[in-house]
């Protein structure tokens, strides 16, 4: 699956589609307090300050998503991972812009956290 933006940025409602057909792996790169405040349904929540040392845990073979609140961390993750060879996107606006979509988050009860 490739996505057309050149700035391999995408929107809320191209990584709800992508995640309900499987096309995508999405990754929370939050802090641990900010993915138990609230998060995506079907993410896997490594931080980013854990992710280099945790890159084999991140399969090649299907595009990558990462999300964080706003989407700076997130576009840092997935600079460094198409620099060795992912094809990898990020969340532009974070899980700020999804929850402003109006799209879920678990569980019922959550929200995003501020720093």
């Amino acid at each position: 699956m490739a996505f057309a933006d050149p700035a391999h940025e995408l929107t809320p409602t191209q990584v709800k589609e992508a995640l309900a057909k499987g096309d995508v792996l999405l990754i929370d790169v939050r802090e641990p307090y900010e993915w138990d405040a609230g998060r995506i349904a079907g993410a896997t929540h490594i931080e980013l300050e854990r992710l280099a040392a945790r890159a084999d845990e991140v399969p090649s073979d299907k595009p990558v998503v990462f999300h964080c609140r706003l989407g700076v961390r997130s576009a840092m993750a997935m600079q460094a991972f198409r620099a060795s060879g992912w094809d990898a996107y990020h969340l532009g606006g974070g899980i700020q812009r999804w929850v402003e979509e109006g799209l879920p988050i678990e569980p019922d009860d959550g929200y995003v956290a501020d720093h």
